[in-house]
């Protein structure tokens, strides 16, 4: 489930390409939060990029190559890195200093020499502030009944893993998930247990969707699906097929099923390395179109979708995207 772990300690994000700095704020703030340090504006770029960015960075503005105000700018130019506060910290004391980082995005300055008491505060605050929003956040981005990510959440990590696999040349797969003859068991069953058995499915996806990075949410109505980064079409295949025997052994009585007497699933599968003319709505189609033809041979199974899987309504142009690893 999607939401901010408050028991765990936040995690800070030193900035500076002077040793002795690093090493002090380090230790000042080592004991409440977890601290990584870069000593480069390329490194911090790294770190704030990965599957776990921090909660908050403390940027020096005054480094060699690549400076603090350009390191900011990139890191407000990226979807992943945009919500991640930045405290500038430097030796900078002009007014109109300060003022360029405010306008850049940073949502405090820091002066050196440091006032102890002044950084553990600040940022104490800010960190306070980041996790409130978080949890106002995912409150948003979860399902209210099956408890696990809505497709608003699947939306924006799909946007944000994609453009990571794009940087990376990773693979990247996604499953889109349906409940075989839903309609039946909920007119046979009532809406009641209708709920309960949403609900018994996305929990059997959520544990065997539960690797780091992993995502397992409800689309809408009976359909759920899953983002899977650095994952290839065969990785894929093997987690959707893993699903499917999961919830087959959980038996849950549907006896106005054609396909068996208990709740089955059809999934498709996508896989693809990112590409400039291949998009991820294009990945979603794929998957999509890939599990129309899973219920179109008979349900309950896992079909791999291709870029020129198609249907009677519409066809991906398979000049227009990457062929799946």
């Amino acid at each position: 489930m999607y939401a901010p772990n408050l028991t765990e300690k936040a995690t800070i994000l030193v900035v500076d390409d002077t040793p002795d700095n690093l090493t002090l704020l380090s230790s000042l703030l080592k004991d409440e939060y977890k601290v990584k340090v870069a000593n480069s504006g390329e490194k911090a770029l790294k770190i704030a990029a990965a599957s776990q960015p921090p909660d908050l960075i403390l940027l020096d503005i005054m480094m060699p190559v690549m400076d603090g105000y350009e390191v900011c700018r990139r890191l407000q130019d990226d979807p992943v890195t945009r919500r991640i506060p930045i405290i500038f910290v430097t030796a900078k004391r002009e007014i109109e200093d300060e003022k360029i980082g405010l306008d850049l995005g940073a949502v405090d300055y820091i002066s050196k020499p440091y006032s102890i008491p002044i950084v553990k505060a600040r940022v104490r605050a800010h960190v306070r502030h980041k996790q409130q929003a978080d949890m106002l956040e995912s409150m948003a981005m979860i399902d209210a009944l099956t408890h696990i990510p809505n497709r608003r959440r699947f939306n924006d990590i799909l946007d944000s893993e994609w453009r990571r696999s794009c940087r990376k040349g990773s693979p990247l797969s996604l499953l889109m998930v349906d409940i075989d003859f839903f309609k039946p068991y909920n007119d046979h069953y009532g809406h009641g247990r209708g709920d309960i058995c949403l609900a018994q499915v996305a929990e059997a996806l959520a544990a065997v969707v539960n690797r780091p990075g992993d995502l397992a949410a409800r689309y809408g109505g009976e359909e759920f699906t899953a983002v899977l980064p650095h994952t290839d079409e065969e990785g894929a295949r093997h987690i959707a097929e893993q699903f499917r025997v999961v919830l087959e052994s959980l038996a849950i009585p549907h006896a106005h099923s054609s396909v068996a007497n208990h709740v089955t699933v059809s999934i498709g599968v996508a896989s693809a390395v990112c590409s400039e003319q291949f998009a991820a709505s294009e990945l979603l189609l794929i998957a999509d179109r890939a599990l129309y033809q899973a219920k179109k041979a008979g349900r309950n199974r896992v079909v791999v979708g291709t870029c020129t899987m198609q249907d009677e309504e519409t066809q991906v142009d398979s000049a227009s995207c990457k062929q799946p690893m």
